[in-house]
C-alpha cells in the first residue's frame, strides 16, 4: 500500500477524532453525539488501518480497536436505543 494512503488514514483518524471530541463537548444533544460517535469509529477504523499497516503504528492500532468496540456502544446508545439512559 502506498506511503499516501498509509498518511491519510493517520491524519484522517487525527481530524475525525478532533471533530468528534469537539462535538461530543458540545453536549448538543442525542443526535449530534451519536454521529459523533459514528466519526470517532471511523477514525478508529483508520487508525487501525494506519497502525497495522505502520511498524511503528501496532500501539496505537491495538488502542484503536479497543476505542472501536467503546465507540460502537456510543453509537448504539445515542442513535438507535430509542430510550435515554438517564430520563
Amino acid at each position: 500500500m502506498s506511503d499516501g494512503l498509509i498518511n491519510a488514514f493517520q491524519w484522517y483518524g487525527a481530524v475525525a477524532g478532533a471533530i468528534a471530541a469537539l462535538v461530543v463537548s458540545l453536549d448538543l444533544g442525542r443526535k449530534p453525539t451519536g454521529w459523533a460517535f459514528v466519526l470517532f469509529v471511523t477514525g478508529s477504523i483508520a487508525y487501525i488501518l494506519w497502525g497495522f499497516l505502520n511498524d511503528d503504528g501496532k500501539g496505537v492500532a491495538w488502542q484503536n480497536v479497543v476505542l472501536f468496540f467503546i465507540n460502537v456502544i456510543g453509537v448504539y446508545r445515542y442513535l438507535i436505543r430509542k430510550k435515554p439512559v438517564h430520563s
